[in-house]
């Protein structure tokens, strides 16, 4: 597509090995059809997610820090982190080191440890970022094999991509993959939701506040005609899917909702197949007909 193809250093983080799985499968499918290459960090490790912070704040720094001075070592200016939790903690990482000198050398000391240090210089993407405002939406829906006509979704951002600082989209009632996938034919539902808490890490030390959480976001999205959820998250993909049977049994209701990665969606728009995306990782089946890729 085009003469030089784009390419960026790709952090997966450990939920897109695992439980997320499909995310990376449909991702990585997404950016092929595209003509972008993804070139996966050598030895990347844990992100250090969210706990690490209340343990020690230096060393659950550096943890994420490794990461970034890897990528500057590849030369990188741009790493991609599609799970929500990576890139704010890659995101936040960066600010602390750049606004706190003494954070910054305490950090720097435990890096040396391993021989490497960080120089602030390594911009963490979302994939949502790149493919609407590097790639296009224009030049998306010109590679698209099929349409979205007939599918409405919830567009679901969850509340860390676009928070606590501002970045790629409005914070409170973020649009970019609400343009995107109606340039593609589909129709957006009202969802004033879309970055409402699921619940997270809740789940697992309190489940009924989470439960509580996830039935708002799915009776929201069912209220209004959506045929699916579509997140750019790992934790909210799981947690809106997985616990739907759970839902019923506690709520009284019927849960039967399909909630895909965002770029499973737009995978089947650019005409890779339901295993290409790993939709048959999914536990709810999305059953809304779409027509035929064209060649």
């Amino acid at each position: 597509m085009r003469e030089a193809p784009m390419e960026y250093l790709y952090y997966p983080g450990c939920s897109l090995e695992a439980s997320g799985k499909p995310y990376d499968e449909s991702l990585r499918a997404v950016f092929r059809v595209l003509g972008i290459e993804l070139k996966e960090l050598k030895d990347w490790n844990c992100c250090g997610a969210t706990m690490y912070m209340s343990v020690d704040e230096a060393i659950s720094l550096a943890i994420s820090a490794r990461n970034l001075a890897l990528a500057e070592q590849n030369g990188c200016r741009g790493l991609i982190a599609p799970c929500s939790a990576c890139y704010t903690v890659l995101l936040k990482t960066n600010r602390f080191l750049r606004d706190s000198p003494e954070l910054k050398s305490k950090v720097d000391h435990l890096l040396a440890q391993g021989g490497l240090r960080y120089n602030l210089t390594v911009a963490v993407r979302h994939p949502l970022d790149v493919l609407v405002n590097d790639v296009g939406v224009e030049l998306i829906a010109q590679a698209a094999k099929r349409s979205l006509a007939g599918v409405c979704f919830a567009p679901y951002y969850g509340c860390q991509i676009v928070r606590p600082e501002r970045g790629f989209d409005d914070r409170e009632f973020p649009m970019t993959m609400d343009r995107l996938f109606e340039r593609l034919g589909a129709t957006g539902v009202y969802f004033p939701l879309k970055t409402r808490c699921c619940g997270a890490m809740l789940m697992t030390t309190f489940p009924d506040v989470a439960l509580h959480l996830v039935e708002e976001l799915l009776d929201c999205a069912r209220e209004n005609g959506a045929h699916c959820v579509i997140t750019t998250c790992p934790l909210c993909q799981v947690n809106l899917e997985a616990y739907q049977k759970r839902l019923g049994k506690k709520f009284g209701k019927s849960y039967d909702i399909p909630v895909l990665y965002f770029t499973q969606l737009l995978g089947l728009a650019l005409g890779c197949s339901e295993t290409e995306l790993g939709m048959q990782r999914n536990l709810t089946t999305f059953k809304v007909p779409l027509p035929a890729a064209v060649a």
